[in-house]
């Protein structure tokens, strides 16, 4: 005998819950109900003073700027020949750099050519604040350090062998050399390995024309080739900051 009970058996509509229309149908509210209003995401407020160091934000850049403004406002302010001999003993002339070169190395930046408002102290507060966030201070500090180092030597080496050469005076031995500005291009080289290509490479395009510029100026070749020595060795640094910074080797 058939059985023609069916009270026990699902409704087939249950069952079919790829139905489209079924779906929609239970995602509308009930008449009379209230729909519970849908989450948005909260809005991206610009946050400008990111692009300046804070204590905890970028320690190591906040630190060094404030070493260095200590250090302006000695040259500033302090006695002249009391500045010009800190000058001359943190010189990384070849004279110093055979006697003492730890010692003048890491002194001469400690120092900013031309003084607070100059561009390199402007690009040194944007530049590593920006490559800071990205990688960390100490691998930010390794940058700046190879930067500053290398370029120091690449310029002053082929001094002291122009010097025995007979090409140059002895007085070329004793030259002043300080700063930071080569750390700074070293440091802006390697963040531009960081940026989206559209800004990358207008950036810098218009930063090496400016310092060829100087260079066609001839107005302080040396100082002028150490720039574009260190842009050069910091976009060299693209695949290690690029690691430290998680971007994947295809960026372009």
């Amino acid at each position: 005998m058939e059985r023609t009970e069916t009270a026990g058996l699902p409704d087939a509509a249950e069952l079919l819950d790829g139905i489209p229309s079924q779906r929609a149908a239970a995602a509308a509210p009930a008449p009379g109900s209230t729909a519970a209003p849908v989450a948005r995401p909260a809005p991206v407020r610009p946050r400008p003073w990111r692009i300046l160091p804070t204590p905890t934000g970028t320690p190591f850049t906040f630190g060094y700027a404030a070493v260095l403004a200590v250090t302006s406002l000695v040259t500033e302010y302090a006695d002249p020949g009391l500045v010009h001999r800190l000058l001359q003993a943190s010189s990384t002339d070849v004279d110093h750099l055979v006697r003492t070169p730890a010692l003048v190395l890491p002194a001469s930046a400690l120092w900013i050519a031309g003084g607070l408002l100059s561009p390199y102290a402007v690009g040194f507060l944007l530049v590593l604040t920006a490559l800071e966030r990205r990688i960390g201070g100490a691998r930010t500090a390794v940058v700046f350090l190879l930067g500053h180092v290398l370029a120091t030597l690449a310029t002053e080496v082929p001094v002291g062998l122009a010097v025995l050469a007979g090409h140059l005076p002895d007085s070329s031995l004793h030259r002043l050399d300080y700063g930071i500005s080569f750390g700074v291009a070293a440091s802006f080289g390697a963040l531009a390995g960081l940026l989206r290509p559209w800004l990358r490479w207008p950036l810098l395009a218009g930063f090496g024309w400016m310092l060829v510029q100087d260079l066609v100026a001839f107005s302080d070749p040396l100082s002028d080739w150490g720039h574009l020595f260190s842009l050069v060795i910091g976009v060299a640094c693209w695949p290690m900051v690029r690691r430290w910074a998680g971007v994947g080797p295809g960026a372009r």
